[in-house]
């Protein structure tokens, strides 16, 4: 695996905190010029970006929202126009709202309408604009869309959560299908990760709780962090060049011990 990134170029969405700040930081660390994105949080993007920018690396700090086409065109503009290339993409940027899956009534359409538009039309808008510039390179370039464990057994924040990162696993497939040979496309699936984001989603008990839960039931004994997402991440963008449309899950190996629900 590569580990060498120097003069190369990623975007990040939704890169303020989490998994998308610990990735831009992963990558700075290797020489990667990286694009700090944010929706609402400009001064944790900022702090993001002085962080990547030790690593004697160039950071841009952008606050564009991917469910607007426009926006995601412009982010991808702004890399182009600074570096005149663009190697890697993450989508990392998503959404939720926290409801309890037997609760039908808590889900609107319009709640729908709003997961959707960030975590797979965004997803979509800004890999068709980094495709663009990537298939005008020699090298290609590489795609890694962060979806979730949800995707895969029905579980997470609340059913819309869950059909919306089971949608961007598929759509991976799609885009794999068509974007090769130059640019590869992958997803990522984690399980729970332990970090601000849930605990502020499910509250200090609950949380505290699921995380316990979650480990316990892992063969490995851990869970998911920020930064062991973002080791997975750099798996696709600087493992095999050979591999495309493929779907990891990074969970400690929790779902080789959920057992299916099986209804008579």
């Amino acid at each position: 695996m590569r580990n060498d990134f120097s003069g190369q170029v990623a975007i990040i969405t939704g890169s303020s905190s989490g998994v998308g700040a610990a990735t831009a930081e992963l990558l700075a660390s290797l020489g990667c010029n990286v694009v700090i994105n944010y929706s609402s949080k400009q001064q944790a993007a900022e702090e993001v970006a002085d962080t990547c920018r030790r690593h004697g690396v160039e950071v841009l700090v952008s606050g564009a929202d991917v469910a607007r086409d426009d926006q995601c065109r412009e982010l991808v503009k702004m890399a182009q126009d600074r570096w005149g290339r663009l190697d890697a993409l993450v989508n990392n940027a998503g959404t939720t709202k926290f409801v309890d899956h037997s609760n039908l009534e808590g889900l609107s359409a319009e709640d729908f309408q709003r997961i959707y538009a960030v975590n797979v039309i965004g997803a979509y808008q800004m890999t068709r604009a980094a495709n663009a510039v990537m298939q005008q390179q020699d090298s290609g370039g590489s795609i890694v869309n962060v979806a979730s464990t949800a995707a895969i057994n029905g579980i997470g924040s609340s059913i819309a959560y869950a059909a919306s990162k089971g949608a961007l696993v598929t759509m991976t497939l799609s885009l794999a299908r068509v974007l090769g040979p130059r640019v590869r496309v992958n997803a990522i699936c984690p399980g729970f990760i332990e970090g601000d984001w849930l605990r502020k989603g499910m509250g200090d008990q609950r949380y505290e709780a699921v995380m316990k839960s979650n480990r316990d039931s892992a063969p490995l004994g851990v869970n998911a962090t920020p930064e062991t997402v973002a080791e997975a991440i750099l798996h696709f963008i600087a493992g095999p060049s050979v591999v495309t449309g493929e779907t990891l899950i990074v969970d400690g190996g929790r779902h080789l011990n959920q057992v299916p629900l099986v209804r008579r």
